[in-house]
């Protein structure tokens, strides 16, 4: 018997809950069964954050977290110059639009149930993180991804990673992703036993968005560049280049640095290590 943990109480006659109906449609479904899981797994109510939208593909499902635009300064903020490398600075205007991110990164299961197979290098659990992925390998996954669901999805750019990553407009200016303590919140060199570890198993940052600090680092879609001091509208990096921009940090990167909300680098799209990964946007 499910016992629905979701629905508002008030909402809900005894019949429904015994029923497990989380969302009161009338009937009992993957989505009801979905819904409760995440919330043994990750401890949160539906409305904890809000404007959610959780998609199913060949019997996976993940969620998307929908992100309202503001103004934010990207790179390293006066809190964070003081560790900052070059490429982080200076610190710009940046306007941005709404748009919608994964709550979590790609995981094994979903790139499997889209690609039909698997090229991570840490296997045995589907919900780590896929990795050892080209930015090339992402762009053709996420082609097939929108050719079985209909939608548009796309890696985020490298503004709205980090305005994410910062908690959008809920930031509390922490020097990682939802905090000031990298143990809360990130899968680290220190921490990780050198591998992968399942998404959503350390501690959401504002937005509810798990591993924006470590885990795997993230591709973004920008072509990658030193910045300008000039203020920007939705911006999309250069037109051309020879590397993408990454961010996030990796299970086994530098403690000291590679995990700043500011901190980036990049690859050349051809480049797969078990350290790189990727999160939907659109």
């Amino acid at each position: 018997m499910l016992l629905c943990l979701f629905a508002n109480p008030l909402q809900m006659n005894a019949n429904d809950f015994l029923r497990g109906d989380c969302d009161l449609d009338g009937k009992v479904n993957i989505s009801d069964v979905t819904s409760l899981i995440d919330y043994l797994l990750n401890g949160q109510w539906p409305d904890d954050y809000q404007n959610t939208e959780t998609i199913i593909v060949n019997g996976v499902s993940f969620t998307m977290i929908k992100v309202d635009g503001g103004i934010f300064l990207m790179g390293a903020t006066e809190d964070l110059v003081e560790d900052a490398n070059s490429d982080e600075i200076p610190a710009h205007q940046v306007a941005l639009s709404d748009y919608s991110i994964g709550q979590t990164e790609v995981t094994q299961a979903l790139w499997l149930a889209v690609m039909g197979s698997n090229p991570s290098n840490n296997t045995g659990n589907l919900n780590c993180p896929v990795e050892n992925v080209t930015w090339n390998d992402c762009q053709t996954f996420i082609s097939k991804l929108n050719e079985i669901t209909g939608k548009n999805f796309r890696l985020p750019t490298e503004a709205e990673w980090e305005f994410a990553a910062r908690g959008g407009n809920n930031s509390k200016g922490f020097i990682y992703a939802g905090s000031d303590n990298i143990n809360e919140v990130a899968w680290h060199l220190n921490n990780s036993g050198g591998q992968t570890h399942a998404v959503a198993t350390k501690s959401a940052n504002e937005l509810g968005l798990y591993d924006m600090t470590g885990n795997v680092c993230e591709w973004c879609q920008d072509y990658y560049e030193r910045y300008s001091s000039e203020a920007q509208i939705n911006p999309t990096g250069p037109s051309s280049g020879s590397n993408r921009v990454l961010r996030g940090g990796s299970f086994k990167g530098n403690v000291e640095g590679d995990y700043r909300v500011s901190f980036r680098y990049s690859y050349p799209p051809t480049q797969v290590y078990n350290g790189l990964g990727l999160r939907l946007a659109y």
